[in-house]
């Protein structure tokens, strides 16, 4: 059915050194070229990291699948040099509607104020987001895609893992230092290692239809409950690029996959939606269950999971790949930190307590969403309904309207690694909380805040910055100030916005982690306190 893609065929080609019949040693091994994978390959050479990407195929992933991306990843990725061209092809949006029977009752704005250079969110076929990243990997040279090459079984010593791989050319070994596992929901890394998957799979089944059409509804996203066209069960409608319309119905439990997917039981049921006189072409279909589960351990020695392969969630809310991301973001500065010796391996378990409790946080969220949306007993509907009924006149009842709430970032408020707040602070930037993007001047030239972060440690001071100097040996520490037009800062809040999301007055402080979150805050620079706190978040 497919028309509106061409998918490429990736080259595979044997290394030297299985030609030679050597075993490779390399600092990272990525398992899985999907977004979570090349998202990871990116990251570690944007950090200086050689990496190797082993994937069992040699093209993008078949159909549209994951196609809601979220604000923050798309600011991780556009700090990777990726998010421009996803942003010109994709779909944004940011406004969703809500329907109940054949009314509308509710209505959300992802990104009620300006000043953000990313959208809300985009739409955008898997393939197209693969592709563009497995483009920008050609381009690095400290990136190895090796395509058609399978993992068989790993085995982990105490400074490695040794991975058994199989090609078109035979098998061979492979040395890692670390091994990042992002092979999804179904990880065979997982199987190997024997790593705990526990959760919940929800008895219900959707059906997932890519429609080509010409159609007249807005770029928003519309979800209705028991509509006439589809009565008993919930519909979900958004846009995609090449004007491909993303349809999901609820069919049930008791429904069977396989004859859902045909044709003469799909086409009748968009007809009965769109109507007799709209013209449209499947483009893709597929039948799903879903699941909420989480693995034990983020970490198994050598070995970090990512992505589907460490947590699945239903898709209402798209927090599959979207936080899978953000795992990523999270887990690479620390990996270079360790490798370079910078950090104890310790560290590395940070990574396993700050996302594993984001995962619970996704989780919690994706199962009231699929309580509200599949509701398992009659009570539960008619609460529901009442709720929907409410909505319409009621703004407290909107509140409760829960059709996905869509993927927002997780602030790690508990996280080992933050320094405590002395004192009251205005302001949503609390230690742990993703830092918020506001329009700066730079040198004469207009920009974005969230560029200026990232290479690595930041020191951001409201004002004039103090001579004292911050500096850890071995630890890349910047300091910018940031200021009003005409104060000299390194950075100009050209509009005023960075101090009003930051909460800043004259002297207010901010250390930045290498991922863009904040480490800790202060009334005033004190470089004794900033280096204590860049202490505790290295586990020194």
């Amino acid at each position: 059915m497919q028309s509106t893609y061409t998918y490429p065929q990736f080259d595979y080609r044997q290394s030297a050194a299985q030609r030679e019949g050597r075993t490779e040693r390399h600092p990272v091994v990525v398992i899985g070229a999907g977004p979570i994978g090349l998202t990871a390959a990116l990251e570690c050479a944007a950090r200086g990291l050689p990496v190797v990407v082993l994937d069992d195929n040699n093209t993008v992933s078949i159909g549209s699948r994951a196609v809601c991306y979220a604000k923050r990843p798309l600011e991780i990725w556009d700090r990777l040099g990726v998010a421009a061209r996803m942003v010109d092809k994709g779909v944004s949006w940011q406004v969703g509607k809500v329907f109940f029977e054949d009314r509308q009752v509710y209505s959300f704005d992802l990104l009620p104020e300006p000043g953000h250079k990313m959208p809300a969110m985009i739409n955008l076929q898997q393939y197209y987001l693969e592709q563009y990243m497995v483009d920008a990997c050609d381009r690095e040279d400290l990136i190895d895609l090796r395509w058609k090459h399978k993992l068989l079984s790993i085995r982990q010593e105490e400074s490695h893992a040794v991975l058994t791989v199989e090609t078109p050319d035979g098998v061979f070994l492979m040395e890692a230092d670390w091994v990042i596992a992002c092979d999804g929901a179904n990880s065979d890394t997982r199987k190997m290692l024997g790593a705990e998957f526990t959760g919940q799979f929800f008895q219900d089944r959707f059906l997932i239809a890519d429609v080509i059409m010409k159609a007249d509804f807005p770029t928003e996203r519309w979800f209705w409950f028991d509509p006439p066209f589809h009565r008993g069960q919930s519909v979900l409608l958004h846009k995609q690029c090449d004007n491909v319309w993303r349809i999901d119905f609820q069919l049930g439990w008791d429904a069977n996959p396989d004859e859902e997917k045909q044709p003469e039981r799909v086409i009748p049921r968009i007809q009965a939606m769109l109507g007799p006189d709209v013209e449209f072409e499947l483009e893709w279909v597929s039948v799903y269950q879903f699941a909420c589960r989480r693995i034990d351990n983020m970490r198994y020695q050598r070995v970090l999971f990512a992505g589907d392969a460490a947590h699945q969630v239903s898709p209402f809310g798209a927090r599959g790949a979207n936080t899978g991301v953000q795992d990523i973001d999270n887990l690479v500065w620390k990996l270079k930190l360790v490798i370079d010796g910078h950090a104890p391996v310790s560290f590395i378990d940070s990574y396993h307590e700050e996302r594993a409790f984001a995962a619970d946080d996704n989780l919690r969220q994706s199962t009231r969403s699929t309580d509200f949306i599949t509701p398992k007993s009659h009570a539960s509907r008619v609460l529901r309904d009442a709720v929907l009924v409410l909505a319409e006149t009621e703004p407290f009842a909107r509140t409760l309207v829960n059709s996905g709430r869509l993927s927002t970032p997780t602030p790690y408020l508990e996280s080992s690694l933050n320094t405590p707040d002395a004192g009251d602070f205005a302001g949503l930037m609390a230690p742990g909380t993703p830092c918020a993007d506001a329009p700066i001047v730079s040198q004469g030239r207009e920009g974005w805040l969230l560029k200026q972060l990232g290479e690595g440690f930041t020191v951001l001071v409201f004002g004039d910055a103090p001579t004292s100097a911050v500096a850890v040996p071995g630890i890349a520490v910047q300091v910018k100030t940031v200021g009003a037009p005409g104060s000299g800062a390194d950075l100009i809040d050209r509009d005023g916005l960075v101090a009003a999301r930051y909460g800043a007055q004259a002297g207010t402080t901010y250390l930045i982690r290498p991922d863009q979150h904040v480490a800790a805050r202060w009334k005033r620079f004190d470089a004794d306190q900033i280096q204590a706190a860049l202490a505790r978040c290295l586990c020194h």
